[in-house]
């Protein structure tokens, strides 16, 4: 029997028509996964911006945002003479090409050190430094690396002589501190070389992620822009937000509440010697010279140190760090131990309580994770890096005469 004329056409278009009626099915399915935000969620995604925040400065350090400060704090940052090894910078441990860490479990300077080098993005305005909080500010935080003779093994007196002797380091402490190196003592001329590095640290502002251009387009009601979010990572936030819980510790558009948790991980760096956390944190802080408390802080709210309370839940506890950029700093936790996002994820979906102290984080439950939503649960915080990211560049300098 013949057929009709045009009868392959109408036969393709009608295909045609079905195959697009299923796309479009498959859409529809793909939408319904990542449900339209509930009134709390959309308050909760919301309050994690917006991003950048307002400029921060270094607590205590009255250099900071000074452009000679800025300009010694870069110098100083790379050069290994600080170090009389001449092998140690402050660099070699927060590469900027690995997001001002080193990409090791566990860091190592002239010895090997017990944990992981956090990065150094978005450091200033955060209460407390490192993942003890021994410091609270970060140009005191620069002084126990400096000190310290498994990092750089230096001196004050060691850092005076850098300085003075070096023309160009020598005009930029000049002209951001109104003196000349060789006439400040020694430990003057460290707490100013601290504060330089200050300056500079506070200048590694994150910038934009593709969350935060879906929290902006949330926040003004712009749909078409929302929708380039990826349906992962949407579902990865609303996991976050919702019954994660994620967002207690990790709150704000820093993702983090700044404070210290037990999440389970054992103390012991290697057999019969244990990080002390938080607890020895404190103590640190309390015992340091050059605290916010201390004749070296300039001009600050001191009330953070001033109040800290050492309770024995310290013990064990670590700094919630940021999720910014967690895409780009892995390994992660305080000691490197757990290799990729994945990893962290299927650590809280299979939390084992027994590892929390018994006055430890009560709010944390395991999460019993599918596969799927651990996936979408990481999607989510590769979301929290820059993308694309061009990567840091030396900063230009001001000339100094």
């Amino acid at each position: 029997m013949r057929r009709a004329p045009g009868a392959g056409l109408r036969g393709l278009v009608a295909l045609l028509l079905v195959l697009a009626g299923l796309a479009a099915g498959a859409g529809a399915r793909g939408a319904a996964a990542a449900p339209p935000f509930s009134a709390e969620e959309r308050a909760a995604i919301l309050s994690h911006g917006p991003w950048p925040p307002p400029t921060a400065a270094d607590p205590g350090n009255g250099a900071s945002g000074h452009p000679q400060a800025v300009a010694l704090g870069q110098r100083l940052f790379f050069d290994a003479r600080l170090s009389p090894s001449g092998r140690v910078a402050c660099a070699s441990c927060h590469v900027p090409g690995l997001a001002f860490t080193d990409g090791r479990p566990r860091s190592a300077g002239l010895a090997p050190l017990d944990r992981h080098a956090p990065t150094l993005w978005d450091s200033a305005g955060q209460r407390w430094q490192g993942w003890d909080g021994a410091a609270d500010s970060v140009w005191s935080q620069a002084i126990r690396p400096l000190l310290d003779a498994r990092e750089m093994g230096s001196s004050a007196a060691h850092v005076r002589r850098v300085l003075q002797d070096d023309a160009e380091l020598a005009c930029r402490y000049r002209a951001a501190f109104g003196v000349a190196p060789h006439a400040a003592d020694d430990e003057a001329a460290l707490v100013h070389a601290a504060k330089a590095l200050g300056a500079f640290v506070a200048t590694l502002v994150s910038p934009r992620s593709p969350f935060d251009r879906f929290r902006d387009a949330l926040a003004r009601g712009d749909t078409a822009a929302a929708a380039r979010y990826p349906a992962a990572a949407r579902r990865g936030l609303q996991l976050f937000v919702g019954r994660g819980n994620c967002a207690l510790c990790h709150a704000g558009p820093r993702f983090s509440n700044g404070e210290f948790a037990d999440i389970g991980l054992p103390f012991f760096v290697r057999p019969g010697v244990v990080d002390p956390g938080r607890h020895g944190g404190i103590e640190a802080l309390r015992a340091s010279p050059y605290n916010r408390l201390s004749r070296w802080a300039d001009r600050v709210d001191d009330t953070p140190t001033r109040h800290v309370q050492l309770l024995p839940r310290n013990f064990g506890e670590f700094k919630v760090p940021s999720l910014r950029r967690a895409a780009q700093t892995a390994p992660y936790m305080h000691d490197g131990r757990l290799a990729t996002l994945a990893d962290v994820v299927r650590h809280y979906s299979a939390l084992d309580e027994e590892r929390l102290h018994a006055d430890g984080e009560r709010i944390l439950r395991p999460l019993h994770l599918d596969a799927t939503a651990q996936a979408d649960l990481v999607a989510f915080l590769q979301s929290l890096a820059p993308q694309p990211d061009a990567g840091w560049r030396l900063r230009p300098v001001p000339a100094c005469r």
